[in-house]
């Protein structure tokens, strides 16, 4: 596979052609991945993040702020949702050699993330609360990519351990940092470390009392229609269960309680794309862009989607949110940084605690990138996802409320 040198020269999900060659619908998310990765990854590893990564804010006032904690952010929700594709390895040709040349960068990006002195190093703890959120998003990573993990030397793992463990004093609000907390101590069983299992039963309990029923969790006691079911509280509990679970049985109701949740919420995902690839703009955050899908593409990269959904159509409707985003060339700016927007550029959609590597949230639609091409997923013919089929006038059956 040939692998485009940008988002423009991909195929739209739609084209004849991508009919004829599903490798090009992935050929275009490779693009995205590469366009949102390299900036990132290419400045870290030369340990230079905070020198050329702009700090945009809705407010100039909050930059000074906001500085120190987006590189971080950066790094961290960049690398949950790219770190399935660096797991990955069987790859065509081409594509392995892009895959090896991101996955050296990150190794090299992270010992300068976690080492003190280094210009690069990072707040994981010695300023304000955020870095949990982020040293989360960082573990969540290296969950997903375990060879992510093992290809870090001894030195550069006891500094990560020491970073993370830094964010343990973090005073957690009742809401989904819980679950940032708990993602934490998931990776320190998921590495043979000691870990703190009350982290996790008390953000499990508390989404337990905080769902509001039809696969909705409250963000904390009352619900907020946002997209933060999928930003976070979804895909967290399916994967802090999944490990906890393994490592203690007793965990396991409550895992498949939160899967049936998951199911649903997936269902409703799906729903949510309109036939064009727009999505309602509801609640904060809008400006993650495609993190807004978080939990549907977690789902289809874990084969784990309700029965009435296929991962075709998945693809297809992921695919076209992807191509539906990426259309204003105003989403970057001039050396490739994200922009603060949802259609392009446009700060005002953004709270005051949303900076330039806030938005590399948007990665984790990028989960499926971890299913080799041979896969379902990326090998089966087009289908048409919900909203597409019923606004062409396909006869389909009601949805219910689970």
């Amino acid at each position: 596979m040939s692998i485009a040198p940008a988002l423009a020269t991909a195929l739209p999900v739609n084209s004849p052609q991508a009919k004829k060659d599903p490798v090009s619908t992935r050929e275009f998310w490779l693009n995205y991945l590469v366009k949102l990765a390299d900036p990132v990854l290419t400045a870290l590893a030369a340990c230079k993040l905070k020198e050329r990564m702009p700090v945009e804010t809705v407010n100039a006032a909050n930059v000074k702020d906001r500085a120190k904690y987006t590189h971080l952010e950066a790094l961290g929700r960049l690398l949950a949702g790219i770190a399935p594709w660096l797991q990955l390895e069987e790859l065509s040709h081409d594509e392995k050699k892009l895959r090896d040349k991101y996955f050296s960068l990150a190794v090299k990006g992270i010992a300068n993330a976690v080492t003190e002195g280094s210009a690069d190093y990072m707040n994981w703890g010695e300023e304000g609360g955020q870095p949990v959120v982020d040293a989360s998003f960082f573990a969540y990573g290296l969950v997903r990519c375990p060879k992510l993990w093992h290809a870090l030397d001894t030195a550069v793992q006891q500094k990560v351990i020491t970073c993370l463990r830094k964010t343990r004093t973090i005073k957690l609000p009742q809401n989904n940092w819980l679950l940032f907390a708990a993602m934490i101590e998931a990776f320190f069983i998921c590495i043979g470390e000691s870990y703190e299992d009350e982290k996790i039963s008390y953000a499990i309990t508390k989404h337990q009392e905080w769902y509001k029923g039809d696969g909705m969790y409250g963000d904390g006691a009352e619900f907020h229609w946002d997209y933060y079911n999928s930003f976070v509280i979804h895909p967290y509990l399916y994967d802090v269960l999944k490990i906890a679970a393994a490592k203690d049985a007793m965990y396991e109701p409550a895992r498949k309680q939160a899967l049936e949740h998951n199911l649903r919420y997936a269902a409703i995902q799906e729903r949510l794309i309109n036939a064009g690839g727009s999505y309602p703009v509801i609640g904060r955050s809008i400006t993650y862009r495609t993190g807004a899908f978080h939990h549907l593409a977690n789902m289809a990269y874990n084969h784990q989607l309700p029965e009435k959904l296929s991962l075709a159509q998945v693809r297809c409707g992921l695919s076209q949110v992807i191509k539906k985003i990426t259309e204003p060339a105003e989403m970057f700016d001039n050396n490739g940084w994200l922009r603060i927007g949802l259609y392009g550029h446009q700060p005002a959609l953004a709270e005051g605690y949303i900076s330039t590597g806030s938005l590399y949230l948007c990665s984790v639609i990028l989960l499926p990138m971890g299913l080799p091409e041979s896969d379902p997923f990326w090998a089966g013919p087009d289908e048409d996802w919900t909203a597409k089929k019923v606004w062409e006038g396909v006869n389909l059956s009601a949805d219910h409320a689970l």
